[in-house]
C-alpha cells in the first residue's frame, strides 16, 4: 500500500491511497472545516465520502510530468514509468500549482 499526504496551498487537504483495490483521496476533516477549504480539483469536490477509482485519478496523473522529464525521474529514481503512484510520490513534491504530495513512508 503507498500512500502520501496532498496538500493544497500549503494546507493539509487529504489522504491518496493505493491499495489491491485501486485507489482512494478522503479530504481531512479539518481541512473540510476550515474557512480556506476550497477543492483541490472539479472532479474531486469538497465532501466527508471517500473518492474511490480502479485506476489513478486524473486530477493526480495530470500532475506528473510527462515526455523527456519523465524519461529523466524514471531514469535517475529507476521508477517503472507504469507505476504512476511511485512517479506520482517522487515527483510531485514541489509541483507548480496550489496542489503538492507529500509521500508517507511506512516502516514494517
Amino acid at each position: 500500500m503507498k500512500q502520501a499526504k496532498v496538500y493544497m496551498y500549503e494546507h493539509y487537504a487529504g489522504l491518496l491511497t493505493e491499495n489491491d483495490e485501486g485507489f482512494e483521496f478522503q479530504y481531512d476533516d479539518a481541512y473540510l472545516n476550515a474557512a480556506h477549504s476550497e477543492a483541490i480539483s472539479l472532479t474531486l469536490p469538497l465532501k466527508k465520502e471517500v473518492f474511490k477509482s480502479e485506476i489513478l485519478f486524473p486530477f493526480f496523473d495530470g500532475l506528473i510530468p510527462e515526455g523527456w522529464l519523465l524519461d529523466i525521474a524514471t531514469k535517475n529514481w529507476k521508477l517503472n514509468e507504469r507505476d504512476r503512484m511511485s512517479v506520482l510520490l517522487v515527483t510531485c513534491t514541489d509541483c507548480i500549482g496550489a496542489v503538492s504530495i507529500e509521500a508517507i513512508n511506512k516502516k514494517s
